[in-house]
């Protein structure tokens, strides 16, 4: 059995039992950076308890960040994370979470990532897959949840951005994730009854406690 192939029940029962959510609803971009970059330092200090950031940013394209060696756990690792939009309409959600050890595999922890949105999704039966080659998750052929992730002193932070009812016009005129902008699809042409951004946050939480153990 690899790492991907893990179940929730697989999770170690070591790991942290406590994690505080943080509904933040609109916020920019730079306001969650910073945010994050101050919960990582004092998640790594044993100030406070693993983080889950809930929010959507206004309308702009980040680009990623080429990785960086993980010799130590001081250094910044990165996986994932190349160009794409945010805006409204996308639910983003960023663990800040420790690490345990023996369950220091970025890879693992991205798949893990993956599994709580197909979770998510197939709460309102749709049926997500991962893609060969590539981060994120998939309906069918195309593209609805873009992930990012980094770990700095084996603390996580960046995560994950599921398009729910945002403007799919937004993605053109770049490649996002490397694809093309066609490639892109929303969870409201998925369904026939949209659930409420609510709904689809509660759910999200809920398979992240069950996967990570919490």
């Amino acid at each position: 059995m690899g790492p991907q192939d893990l179940t929730p029940s697989d999770r170690d029962p070591a790991e942290p039992a406590h994690l505080n959510v943080r509904q933040l609803g609109r916020i920019s971009y730079a306001e969650a950076h910073a945010l994050q970059t101050d919960l990582v330092a004092k998640r790594a200090n044993g100030e406070l308890p693993d983080q889950l950031l809930l929010c959507e940013h206004e309308p702009l394209v980040t680009i990623g960040r080429s990785p960086r060696s993980e010799k130590r756990a001081e250094l910044e690792a990165v996986l994932g994370g190349e160009a794409t939009w945010h805006g409204p309409g996308q639910l983003v959600a960023y663990p800040i979470r420790l690490l345990p050890e023996g369950r220091r595999d970025l890879h693992a922890y991205l798949r893990d990532l993956e599994s709580v949105v197909i979770d998510t999704l197939g709460d309102f039966g749709v049926q997500g897959r991962r893609e060969p080659g590539f981060t994120g998750v998939w309906v069918g052929a195309q593209k609805i949840a873009s992930i990012g992730i980094a770990v700095r002193r084996w603390v996580t932070w960046h995560g994950l951005a599921l398009n729910l009812d945002n403007d799919i016009q937004a993605f053109g005129g770049f490649h996002p994730c490397g694809l093309d902008a066609s490639v892109m699809t929303r969870l409201i042409d998925c369904v026939e009854v949209m659930p409420s951004r609510l709904e689809v946050e509660a759910s999200l939480e809920a398979n992240f406690r069950r996967w990570f153990g919490y």
